[in-house]
């Protein structure tokens, strides 16, 4: 029995490992042949080389593909992750590394995947509601003495924005605010650092950064909480996640998309060395400004001196106007006073010179006015007699007493009211009565309406 064993093990084939993978691949080809799968495209990187290498998966597993640069010419549409797409493949293995691996001989769209529809029904509805407007967006600051990094510690993107910031603007100071960039949770994360980084406002602009992957990987970045987190921030902040040709929706909720997170942390901050070439030139501007006033102030300054007399003709000027002051307030009162005699010679002289008539009818006429004025006055006094006696037979016609002594009479109420309708007398009422002459108190007995004595006016 043992020796039967021995033998029968020295006569199994003992398989090196690059023969045993070539009949692998020589019998998984015989077995399946050209085969189509239905997948979704994942991870897809075109190679200088003209290869093309990406992932087929569903919900349930993936496969490594590869097409070769022949066959990925002939493909008349790009792919990209997140496409549904069927292919025609050969199943093999990847011989250096052991791995299963479809070599696809041609590919033919078959729809979009399931990542890319749910990605453009958000994009589709968030646009509808506005959260892209340009009209909301923030600027980014031109100088700013802080930067924020939302991203994860250990992501090669931070080591990127790092070294730009360390590079370009040294005077800058970073924080970081860690959050996930991958895997579940992570856009809870991200969402929860940037209401950190708003809630300490301690940064003028936020960056929002990760590397490139493929559509799962990037997911994150596609949440709608985080894009309305996003929009409702009131830092600006600058989206650079993945690479050129990687959209999410942060880049559309942010307030500005930089291709890369290098890109990014260019945009955030200018360059030291061109802020230095910019106070250069303000330098250069302003000395050149300050020199031409002060050209300009020198000119005018010459041009008010040539203007202002020389101090010794100054003086000059105002000796002759002294001396000219001097003479005329010497011989002014004496001028003046030989006027003043002069004047009072000629009035003399134009009395003496009066005729004697003209004195005569000077004074007739005189004589002639203070009759006049005599006149004039009793006439007045006559006018202001004759109107005074009218007002006096006016007053006298007014006079109450007058009009009762005509044979008239005042009745007077108890209670002091006079009394002018009969008709308001009462039986057992006190009266007053007055006339001119005396005046008596009655008791009224029996009132009696009689027919009035004077006919109706």
């Amino acid at each position: 029995m043992l020796a039967d064993h021995g033998s029968d093990r020295l006569a199994a084939p003992v398989w090196g490992v690059g023969p045993l993978a070539r009949a692998l691949t020589e019998t998984l080809s015989a077995r399946f042949g050209v085969v189509t799968v239905l997948g979704e495209v994942s991870g897809f990187t075109r190679a200088a080389s003209g290869h093309c290498y990406f992932a087929l998966r569903d919900a349930a597993a993936q496969l490594r593909c590869v097409m070769f640069r022949q066959r990925a010419y002939l493909l008349d549409f790009d792919p990209r992750d997140g496409q549904q797409v069927e292919i025609r493949a050969v199943v093999g293995l990847y011989e250096p590394r052991g791995d299963l691996q479809l070599t696809v001989e041609s590919m033919r769209r078959a729809g979009q995947g399931e990542l890319l529809e749910q990605f453009l029904r958000l994009k589709e509805r968030l646009q509808a509601e506005g959260l892209f407007n340009p009209e909301h967006k923030k600027p980014l600051p031109a100088h700013p003495r802080a930067v924020g990094v939302v991203t994860s510690r250990q992501a090669a993107a931070l080591q990127d924005v790092l070294a730009t910031l360390r590079r370009r603007s040294p005077q800058v100071r970073v924080v970081i605010y860690p959050a996930s960039v991958q895997g579940a949770g992570a856009a809870s994360e991200l969402v929860q650092a940037l209401r950190l980084a708003e809630q300490r406002a301690e940064v003028d602009v936020l960056l929002l950064v990760r590397g490139g992957g493929a559509m799962e990987d990037l997911w994150p970045f596609n949440d709608e909480a985080l894009a309305r987190a996003l929009r409702a921030c009131r830092l600006p902040v600058v989206s650079g996640v993945g690479h050129e040709t990687d959209f999410t929706i942060a880049d559309f909720a942010a307030d500005v998309r930089a291709t890369t997170p290098t890109a990014a942390a260019e945009l955030c901050a200018p360059a030291l060395a061109d802020l230095r070439l910019q106070a250069l030139q303000l330098a250069r501007e302003l000395q050149l400004a300050v020199a031409h006033w002060q050209g300009r102030e020198q000119q005018r300054l010459d041009r008010l001196q040539l203007r202002l007399p020389k101090p010794a003709r100054m003086l000059q000027v105002a000796a002759v106007r002294l001396r000219g002051l001097q003479a005329r307030l010497q011989a002014g009162p004496r001028r003046q006073l030989q006027d003043e005699l002069n004047a009072w010679a000629q009035r003399e002289h134009r009395l003496k010179l009066l005729p004697v008539r003209h004195r005569v009818e000077r004074r007739v006429r005189l004589e002639n006015l203070g009759s006049r004025h005599d006149q004039a006055l009793r006439q007045s006094w006559r006018l202001v007699r004759s109107k005074l006696a009218g007002q006096e037979q006016r007053l006298a016609l007014l006079n109450p007493a007058a009009t009762l002594g005509r044979g008239y009479c005042l009745v007077w109420h108890e209670n002091g009211s006079l009394l002018h309708d009969v008709r308001q007398i009462r039986s057992g009422q006190s009266l007053l009565l007055a006339t001119a002459a005396a005046a008596a108190a009655v008791d009224i007995g029996t009132v009696t309406p009689v027919q009035h004595p004077l006919p109706a006016p």
